[in-house]
């Protein structure tokens, strides 16, 4: 094969290049980067690659233990997030990791489901079971909104434990999506065409019924602990902003993923918000989610397309207190299934094509390797211009690559730092079952 890049950039590259060795130093030209920085965006360029999990995991770990960060908030469900919540923090009946992430039943249950967020989480749970009992415990929460109809359950079984006169208000404003069988898309459907009333007032009524008085159900219920109230507003919440992705699901992909991703990002700062007001401090939080959620979509193909995310609102929100870390890979292998729903197969991936930054990478001298492109200013002129870049989601087609999984982006304005894998492998899914449910994904069509 042709080499992607001249002598003089690789050069360049391989001198900039922070081996990753699997030492306990690996990351500490990353710690001192990130300095004080309230907001870690980590990303990943599959929803299945294990190396992805591992390192993302190695970096949050050093944060936490390091750097006070007490959240990790994930592209994940409200309500499943949080039973892992529960658990990481020793207030839950689960008696083991594999069962606090039992609520991750929805299609791609190994997303979530591996045995490398196992292991993280059981790293959690006992990094907070030493800490003093005055110590704030490092939580674990979901951004994503797919969960209308649990979250429905999560704000009716609250209320029932505070005000059973307002949980009946909420059942009967609720049972509005009680005809489509507990299927989004199906309410979807219907609204957006309207083969059916739109449940929007329900919802906004009954979030808004909550706020007024959650308050009060604080101040008068101490038997509940203070972090129940916020995770059922969260859930109402939630309920609203699905409703409205669900009913737009059907007019058009930038619609959604934009109302998807300004919801992810209010989340994270309803979360900072509400941690900060408990604890007194600013708290600082790791984000993990997949590369075209966080790096800045004003670099790629996306923005161009009318297209936001989460990187670029946080960018925009928190400046240079937000630091985002993206990653790549040139083959391996990437748990991933052929169509929605279907059954999660070990694929091998394809290196990457020429003139792409998967390429690129594949020439340095180094197998695995971190750079800090906003810091080496030889490094970010030699990557501006715009690449082809990969991403796979819980979909991966081989066969249609180049039409399924690049994307054009300037990568030194995408990211602040980048992590190359150059030969990754799969992770391995608690399960290999996948659930009938599926949810759709709305980053670009295989993805």
């Amino acid at each position: 094969m042709v080499s992607s890049i001249n002598t003089s950039a690789k050069h360049i590259l391989t001198a900039a290049a922070h081996p990753l060795a699997g030492e306990p130093t690996d990351y500490d030209a990353l710690m001192d980067r990130i300095g004080d920085a309230q907001i870690v965006l980590i990303g990943e360029a599959s929803h299945g690659t294990h190396d992805f999990y591992y390192e993302r995991a190695e970096i949050t770990k050093r944060l936490i233990a390091e750097k006070g960060f007490t959240a990790v908030a994930v592209e994940a469900d409200w309500p499943d997030a949080y039973r892992v919540n529960r658990f990481v923090r020793g207030v839950s009946d689960d008696q083991s990791g594999e069962k606090a992430l039992a609520n991750f039943r929805r299609f791609p249950t190994w997303m979530w489901r591996n045995t490398d967020v196992l292991r993280f989480l059981m790293w959690l749970q006992q990094y907070n079971d030493s800490l003093s009992p005055a110590a704030t415990r490092v939580g674990f929460y979901g951004l994503d909104l797919y969960s209308m109809y649990s979250s429905i359950d999560a704000v009716i079984h609250y209320l029932d434990s505070v005000d059973p006169d307002a949980a009946q208000r909420a059942r009967q404003r609720y049972s509005c999506f009680d005809h489509f069988g507990e299927d989004s898309q199906e309410y979807g459907y219907a609204a957006s065409l309207n083969l059916s009333e739109s449940c929007e007032d329900e919802a906004v009524s009954q979030l808004l019924d909550l706020q007024q008085r959650i308050a009060d159900y604080a101040e008068r219920d101490g038997r509940i602990p203070e972090d129940e109230h916020f995770y059922a507003e969260q859930n109402a919440r939630l309920v609203t902003n699905a409703e409205e992705y669900y009913r737009n699901m059907f007019r058009g992909r930038v619609s959604t993923w934009n109302l998807r991703d300004e919801y992810m990002a209010e989340t994270l700062n309803e979360l900072i918000d509400y941690l900060g007001q408990t604890s007194g401090t600013p708290q600082k939080v790791v984000v993990w989610a997949h590369n075209s959620h966080l790096g800045d979509a004003r670099a790629t193909s996306m923005g161009r397309r009318g297209e936001l995310n989460v990187g670029q609102l946080v960018r925009s929100q928190y400046g240079n207190q937000a630091i985002s870390i993206g990653f790549t890979t040139y083959t391996g292998t990437v748990a991933a299934a052929s169509t929605w729903g279907g059954p999660v197969e070990m694929k091998r991936v394809r290196p990457g094509l020429a003139d792409s930054y998967e390429a690129l990478f594949h020439d340095v001298d180094h197998r695995r390797f971190m750079l800090l492109m906003d810091v080496d200013q030889d490094v970010a002129q030699l990557l501006q211009p715009a690449r082809m870049e990969r991403a796979i989601g819980v979909i991966y087609r081989p066969e249609t690559e180049r039409a399924s999984h690049y994307f054009q982006a300037e990568l030194p304005r995408q990211f602040d730092v980048i992590i190359h894998i150059d030969n990754s492998r799969a992770v391995e899914p608690l399960e290999l079952a996948q659930p009938d449910t599926a949810e759709p994904e709305t980053f670009p069509s295989a993805l």
